[in-house]
């Protein structure tokens, strides 16, 4: 089992930045993905960034590349969001993933944390 534990959200104006952060315990050596996911009222949960828990490797969906980055510091089995250029439809609740895989889909994704909202508003 692998258990996942979000910090880091909060209110912030348009344009600003927050860092998101996840801390990974358990069996982390069964992890290949950690991944960032994101939910608003009344939509379905998105793919925001994912990143290869050894190598690096990351990618991210349109809506957030440039603004958002994905880091991981494996001595810390943490993995981070850090958002800048925030904006109004950012506003969501923020769930850290994990899994074996290199998925994008939420379905595959078998350790989720238990969020963390994110308020872009003036």
């Amino acid at each position: 089992q692998v258990q996942l534990a979000e910090s880091g959200g909060g209110l912030v104006r348009p344009g600003g930045s927050l860092r998101l952060s996840c801390a990974a315990s358990g069996r982390t050596t069964s992890i290949y993905t950690m991944a960032w996911f994101r939910q608003a009222p009344g939509k379905e949960r998105e793919f925001v960034a994912r990143i290869n828990w050894t190598g690096g490797r990351s990618s991210y969906t349109d809506a957030v590349k440039g603004r958002f980055t994905i880091s991981r510091d494996n001595a810390k089995n943490t993995v981070y969001l850090q958002m800048t250029s925030l904006k109004p439809e950012d506003t969501a609740v923020y769930y850290c993933a994990a899994d074996r895989s290199w998925s994008t889909a939420a379905a595959d994704y078998d350790y989720w944390g238990q969020g963390t909202q994110v308020t872009v508003s003036s």
